[in-house]
């Protein structure tokens, strides 16, 4: 009697389903095993396996009513024969429960084994019920094996577990497998609904939808906790009363906080009112609460911000799985979360990046020269030998008559760049047979001159500066190269090129942009000059097939690279004109070097008048003096020697 009791207070039992149609949220299972019944087409054993609370243990006890009923074996028991009263009551002789987790050795499957010898005492059917199955031991396994797979034609077994995955596969083989899902929240919901109807109890929508959520698609656990909020409640299921039960957070703070949040509010005082609870707990309302409004499709929160919001409290997650201060886990979800609101699309961010105006600075901007446009042959310099910078060998000095300054402050104002012919030191020989194997990166270099300046070709001069006189030395050789035209293009190409080696990597763009001088490139070959030694020709060697590639994206893919070893020690770049002009000359000195315009002034000690002659007409007549007179208006230019 006290049982009957009992049954009727506890939501659970007294509401457990008795025929299948009874089953929540399980349609599938009980028209399969309806129709196994009503069509005679009945297995030995059958296996029920899913989340606790979703229906094996009364799906098993229904069929096995099922089997065992008077008018059966049928899928719609009668429930008024002594086979079915007895089943209902968990009394039958012939429907054996056994639940292996404390039945689970083989000694209790040995005495199973036993009672399937002999036929049912009063119906058709012997059925052995085995609930949480998958606890019995490996030996308890074994010994069942035989009798699962060939029992006698009267005896029917049902196994129910909630880990299949701990059963051996020979046991999964022998068996109809039925898998359980979980029960739907729409189900569960609809479900409580009827029951608080039967009852008579008042309750609140959203109460049960939290209970239902609360119980995890297990209908068990959900009634339990609906039991629990009854008393709870006294008698009105509600909302706040099941919040306050459960210790979750009521939806209207969950939207004063996302207010806040979209507003941009001070979270201090949220903060100080969230420290009731878990931090984890918090996360998960707040996903949940995200995901109605997102389904609802509520206008105040834009597809990007819901992407923006689950990242965020994903993050979280992921912190207080490391154990992570809860407090400031969650400060900083919030801080995040505001942060977050600053929504721009590409097109607002493309607009103000074209309403920003470009700074209008002066910038002067020093050119690499170029040593490959003009040589200077010194035989009498070993190889392999740097030659400090010294300048005493040809003294140029020219007289200009200008008569107003002005015109070349007008140049200078016009250009904004300073024109940077470097000087260059005598070129060290590296030996090495191959080219390199592959190369990163490279720095861009633009060069922008006016017209005038353009027209001067970058020459390569050892030591060069303006003065008022031009003067130079007779008794040394001289030798002028001619200065071979490259265009703009080839130019423009190679700096893109060493712009693409500084983008892959910048050491390695480095390492291209100091040891590789720009030749020229004719007949698809780019002849470049090479200074590279020790570890810079290594890095280069090793790089050298990222470089020809890199090399035949820009030139063309039929490019081939063209060295030329130098051995070269590269003096400081001496600016041409500096920045505060205070004299309208110039003055050219070379270096006793060899790499100079004027090549191997030290080749003969005495020089014929004639031939001295010759050597000043050829200076006076060069490019780079006339382009001097051009650019500098010169009228007047004197030519001294000295001894």
């Amino acid at each position: 009697m006290n049982k009957e009791i009992l049954e009727d207070r506890v939501l659970a039992l007294k509401y457990r389903p008795k025929r299948f149609e009874d089953l929540i949220g399980q349609s599938t299972i009980s028209q399969t095993l309806s129709l196994a019944l009503d069509s005679n087409r009945l297995s030995h054993a059958y296996l029920f396996s899913g989340l606790r609370g979703s229906g094996k243990t009364s799906t098993a006890r229904i069929m096995a009513k099922a089997l065992l009923c008077s008018q059966g074996p049928t899928s719609k028991p009668c429930d008024i024969c002594d086979n079915c009263k007895s089943a209902n009551s968990s009394k039958h002789l012939d429907i054996i429960e056994m639940d292996a987790a404390s039945n689970r050795g083989i000694d209790d499957i040995k005495d199973l084994i036993e009672h399937t010898k002999y036929k049912p005492s009063s119906a058709r059917f012997k059925v052995f019920i085995i609930d949480e199955v998958h606890m019995l031991t490996t030996q308890a396994f074994n010994a069942l094996l035989k009798t699962l797979e060939e029992p006698p034609g009267f005896v029917k077994f049902i196994l129910a577990t909630t880990d299949p995955l701990k059963l051996p596969a020979t046991i999964l083989s022998r068996t109809q497998h039925f898998r359980f899902n979980k029960i739907a929240q729409s189900d569960v919901v609809h479900h409580l609904s009827y029951i608080l109807n039967k009852e008579n109890i008042d309750f609140e929508q959203n109460a049960l939808e939290i209970l239902a959520r609360s119980g995890q698609g297990s209908l068990r656990d959900t009634l339990t906790l609906l039991d629990q909020a009854i008393i709870f409640s006294k008698g009105k299921v509600n909302t706040t009363s099941v919040v306050d039960m459960l210790g979750l957070i009521d939806p209207k703070m969950m939207d004063n906080i996302f207010s806040m949040i979209l507003n941009k509010e001070d979270i201090t005082k949220l903060v100080k009112e969230l420290e009731v609870y878990e931090v984890s707990q918090i996360c998960d309302e707040m996903t949940i609460y995200l995901k109605d409004k997102m389904l609802s499709r509520d206008n105040k929160f834009d597809l990007l911000l819901f992407d923006r919001f689950f990242r965020i409290l994903s993050d979280a997650k992921q912190l207080l799985g490391i154990n992570s201060d809860g407090t400031f886990v969650l400060i900083l979800t919030f801080m995040k979360m505001i942060e977050a609101t600053n929504l721009r699309t590409i097109d607002d961010i493309i607009n103000q990046v074209e309403k920003i105006e470009p700074k209008k600075e002066l910038i002067t901007e020093k050119t690499t020269p170029l040593i490959e446009n003009s040589l200077v042959k010194n035989p009498e310099i070993p190889e392999k030998e740097v030659v400090k910078e010294k300048v005493n060998t040809l003294i140029v000095e020219e007289e200009t008559i200008i008569e107003e300054v002005t015109a070349l402050d007008e140049v200078l104002i016009q250009t904004n760049n300073i024109i940077d012919l470097g000087i260059t030191n005598s070129i060290e020989t590296i030996n090495y047979s191959t080219p390199f194997d592959e190369l990163p990166i490279t720095k861009p270099i633009e060069n922008q001159k006016e017209e005038k300046i353009e027209e001067i070709k970058e020459l390569e001069v050892e030591h060069i500066s303006f003065e008022n006189e031009v003067s130079f030395n007779p008794t040394q050789e001289v030798e002028i190269i001619p200065l071979e035209d490259e265009s703009d293009n080839s130019l423009d190409l190679y700096n893109q090129l060493t712009a693409k080696v500084y983008d892959r990597d910048y050491s390695l763009g480095e390492c291209f942009e100091k040891n590789f001088i720009f030749n020229g490139f004719s007949d698809d070959k780019l002849h470049i000059i090479s200074y590279a030694q020790d570890e810079d020709r290594k890095l280069l060697f090793k790089y050298f097939g990222l470089i020809k590639a890199f090399a035949q994206d820009i030139f063309g893919s039929n490019v081939e690279l063209d060295f030329k070893k130098e051995e070269a020690t590269i003096l400081e770049k001496k600016p041409l004109v500096s920045e505060n002009v205070e004299e309208t000359s110039s003055m050219i000195e070379d270096i006793e070097l060899g790499s100079g315009c004027v090549a191997d002034m030290t080749k003969s000690s005495v020089i014929a008048p004639s031939q001295k002659e010759l050597q000043i007409n050829d200076i006076l007549n060069s490019k780079m003096v006339d382009k001097a007179k051009e650019l500098f208006d010169i009228k007047k230019i004197t030519v001294k020697t000295r001894s």
